[in-house]
């Protein structure tokens, strides 16, 4: 039920961008436990596919991540690296498969940037730790 004073919360993009909002003001910091769906479903007056599919939005953002046994937690953002990308290159976003994110260790739910050179040589690189950069 929601509390008097508090902001309705009619739907998964309101619940996600609430978390987001409290993890951006520090109130959910890395590493911390969002409370469990049951409670946001009984705080937030919302179904469990509402509460699930709101995590999921922010899972795919990168924004947090699923330990199994312990539940969802804030993802931890650690120093980015720049990447120059070379005039002529091509670069797309898509999400890694299985297998490319246990080789690269790529958090489920991250992306990936693909930069393929004009000689058809593809680099991969996680979207949580690489920042592209473009050549002029």
């Amino acid at each position: 039920m929601i509390q008097p004073g508090q902001p309705r919360i009619t739907g998964y993009r309101e619940l996600a961008a609430h978390l987001r909002a409290q993890i951006t003001a520090g109130q959910l910091r890395p590493g911390d436990r969002l409370p469990p769906e049951v409670a946001l479903q009984q705080t937030y007056d919302l179904s469990r596919h509402t509460v699930r599919h709101a995590i999921a939005v922010l899972r795919a953002e990168g924004v947090v991540r699923i330990v199994r046994g312990w539940g969802t937690v804030v993802a931890e953002s650690g120093p980015m690296e720049d990447v120059n990308v070379e005039a002529g290159s091509t670069v797309t976003a898509r999400m890694p498969t299985d297998m490319e994110r246990a080789e690269h260790d790529i958090p489920e739910g991250v992306p990936v940037f693909v930069v393929t050179t004009s000689d058809n040589l593809g680099d991969l690189y996680p979207a949580d730790r690489y920042r592209l950069r473009i050549a002029d």
